[in-house]
């Protein structure tokens, strides 16, 4: 069943004179995961490509009714700082999802990092957006490679 699994991993801010290419090159990459079996799809919940991510996985899932959008989540709690828009974007998108899975259940300096080996240690795919080595992204992408999860960055 881990041949059938996806995950993103992505920066929190993405280039707004980008976003367009980022989208296509998005659905481009999950359209050829579909056709090759990958069925499961578990998101992050942080904003920017995740929710992206989240998005465009829902937006296939019309298309394509077989997939399944599984949220990986921190903790419990991880939108209380956000800005209230994105507070309304994340709590709608959850409420849509497949399945929800809380790495831990309160908020720690660790649980962004616990989560992001908790997607990657599920995972045959990992789909990134990463234009930065030195970041959370790139430490899951680094993560990924270790442990031999193919990694197909859209930031390319």
């Amino acid at each position: 069943m881990k041949n059938q699994t996806c995950c993103f991993t992505g920066h929190r801010y993405l280039p707004k004179e980008k976003l367009p290419d980022i989208v296509r090159q998005l659905e481009e990459v999950i359209e050829n995961l579909i056709a090759q079996g990958v069925i499961y799809y578990g998101c992050g919940g942080a904003i920017g490509f995740d929710l992206l991510a989240r998005e465009t996985v829902l937006k296939l899932k019309k298309k394509h009714p077989q997939i399944r959008l599984i949220m990986v989540l921190p903790c419990v709690e991880q939108d209380r700082k956000w800005r209230q828009s994105d507070k309304d974007r994340y709590r709608a998108l959850l409420k849509v999802c497949d399945k929800a899975v809380y790495v831990q259940r309160e908020y720690d300096e660790g649980c962004m990092f616990k989560r992001n080996r908790y997607l990657v240690d599920h995972n045959s795919v990992c789909v990134a957006y990463m234009v930065r080595q030195q970041s959370g992204s790139g430490c899951t992408v680094s993560y990924a490679r270790s442990k031999k999860v193919l990694v197909i960055n859209v930031a390319v």
